[in-house]
Order: structure tokens, then C-alpha cells, then sequence
């Protein structure tokens, strides 16, 4: 106990140590240089990965001529550094984290954004902030179950989620928004110290339900070195897709193929088909208490 206490305060002093002297550098660059602002977030988040012991098995790689909308699981507060890591990305979150101490500051210099949930208005207008932010070749991170999970499994996606991406619920016309592509993103945090996690260890990584976030930080901290296995998919034109509902269909499924084939140890294997929730599932939301809580979006 002793010694995970000791590791978390190195790294969380390492972290903040790191953190504070460039918060202003970012600041800075979002008001001289679009494109850096753009680009620095992911030099930092490699580097933040480093000091948290964080190692990245990286399948795939994010487009980078395009621009593009990266539909993702959600697990941990652990997503947001790791898939930074892997490409200069922005996210689309709930208007809540922009309240939040010291998280809201570092999600407004990642150019982040919020969505008022609560308000139809308010949708729309995230809408055109992220069908402009795509417009500018941008990379947008959508957590499509809408809240985190304890990582064992895939989340049904809400297809309202996908409203403040496709205009009026159908993807863009070519000339507008037309070579906007899609990709999915599958994260699974597979090893501890080089250890695999089985079912009962994942929901330690997992940050879920009313996990209080400074505790469960400090908790994760002290495992020690985490291991994450990332699966990222072909693009795919958004046009391709017939309306909202296909597009998060299509996009859960890749997704839950990939989790499980990353949790069986067979990641591509593709004679893997996964259960999808019930249809009774999907309609009433029965998902357990323990993944109800909504997190980052």
C-alpha cells in the first residue's frame, strides 16, 4: 500500500509538474496559431501518458487528410489522455465538464465541445460547431454509449448522440461537410504491471456510476504501469451511412466486434460476432446501475 501511495504522489507530481507550465503555452496557440493549438495537445498527452506508465498498443491509425469523426467506448477518464496520444483530437462533451475544477480548463485548451444535452436549441447549436470544426479538417471525438462503462463490455450507442454530428439526422451532401469521414475506436485496458486484467480486475481502470473522480484517480495511480490496447478502423465516407440510427448501428457493432475480439485475445479474429443488446434493451435503457451515471458526455 505504502508503495502505490508513494508511486501515485510521483506521478501526479510529475503531472502537475508538467501540466501547469504549458496550460499558458496552449492558451497562447489558440489565439496565434489554429493549426499548433491543434497539434500540441497530442505531443502533451504523449508525453502525459509517459508519466502516468501508460503504454499504448496501437491497431490502425486516425486519418490525418481528412476530416474525420472518431466514434469511441467509453471506459475510464483514462480515454480522454490515450486517445489524445493517438491523434490531435477535440471532444465532444456534456456541458456539465465545463464546469468541473481544473478539468474544464484543460478541456476548453483541448477545444472542446459542450453540449447542453438538456435543451433541443442548445443541440443545434453544437451541431454547427461541430459540422464547422469538421468543415476545418478537425478530428472529433464522439463517446457514443453516452456515459463510461466498467469496461467488460460495449454500451448501446444513442442515436441522439449522433443529431449534433449529421444534419437533420441524415449525413452531409457533398459541398457539405461531403469528405468528412468516419472511424471507430475500441479501447481496452488489457494488462496492470504487465499483468493481464481478467472481468472481476477491469471495473478497477473503469470509471462508472457515481465514482467520485479524485478518489478513483488516486486509486488507479497506485495499480502502477497500465497497458491499453487500441483498435482504430478504416475510414468510412459519413455519406455512406443512410441516417443517424444506421450510422451508430454500424459504428457500435465495429466497435463491440472489436472489444471482444481485444477481451477473448483474439482481436482479429473475424469469425467473432458479438450479442448486441435486446431490441426491450435498447427501448427502455435497462442498463445496470452500476454504467448508468453519465461521465464526460
Amino acid at each position: 500500500m505504502a508503495q502505490g501511495s508513494l508511486r501515485a504522489s510521483s506521478v501526479l507530481a510529475g503531472f502537475f509538474g508538467f501540466t501547469l507550465p504549458l496550460m499558458p503555452v496552449q492558451a497562447l496557440l489558440l489565439k496565434v496559431s489554429p493549426s499548433a493549438a491543434r497539434r500540441f495537445p497530442n505531443w502533451y498527452h504523449k508525453n502525459v501518458c509517459r508519466i502516468l506508465g501508460i503504454t499504448l498498443n496501437v491497431d490502425g491509425a486516425v486519418v490525418s487528410d481528412k476530416p474525420v469523426l472518431l466514434v469511441c467506448n467509453h471506459t475510464s477518464w483514462l480515454d480522454i489522455p490515450v486517445l489524445s496520444a493517438v491523434a490531435p483530437v477535440s471532444f465532444v462533451a456534456k456541458l456539465e465538464v465545463g464546469s468541473w475544477p481544473f478539468v474544464s480548463a484543460l478541456a476548453r485548451l483541448q477545444r472542446s465541445v459542450f453540449v447542453d444535452r438538456t435543451r433541443r436549441q442548445a443541440t443545434g447549436e453544437a451541431a454547427g460547431e461541430i459540422a464547422a470544426r469538421l468543415k476545418q479538417g478537425d478530428a472529433i471525438v464522439l463517446f457514443a454509449e453516452g456515459t463510461s462503462s466498467d469496461g467488460n463490455r460495449v454500451l448501446p450507442f444513442k442515436t441522439s448522440l449522433f443529431g449534433a454530428v449529421t444534419a437533420n439526422g441524415s449525413p452531409p451532401e457533398n459541398g457539405s461537410n461531403g469528405d468528412v469521414v468516419v472511424q471507430t475506436i475500441a479501447i481496452v485496458y488489457t494488462h496492470v504491471r504487465g499483468v493481464p486484467l481478467t472481468r472481476a480486475d477491469r471495473p478497477r481502470i473503469g470509471w462508472y456510476g457515481d465514482m467520485e473522480l479524485t478518489s478513483h484517480a488516486w486509486g488507479v495511480l497506485k495499480l502502477g504501469p497500465i497497458t491499453a490496447t487500441i483498435k482504430i478502423s478504416p475510414p468510412v465516407p459519413l455519406s455512406a451511412f443512410k441516417d443517424r440510427k444506421d450510422l451508430a448501428l454500424k459504428t457500435e457493432r465495429t466497435v463491440r466486434a472489436a472489444v471482444l475480439g481485444v477481451l477473448r485475445g483474439r482481436p482479429d479474429d473475424p469469425a467473432i460476432v458479438p450479442v448486441e443488446p435486446s431490441h426491450e434493451i435498447r427501448r427502455h435503457k435497462l442498463v445496470s446501475p452500476q454504467v448508468r451515471s453519465e461521465k464526460w458526455t
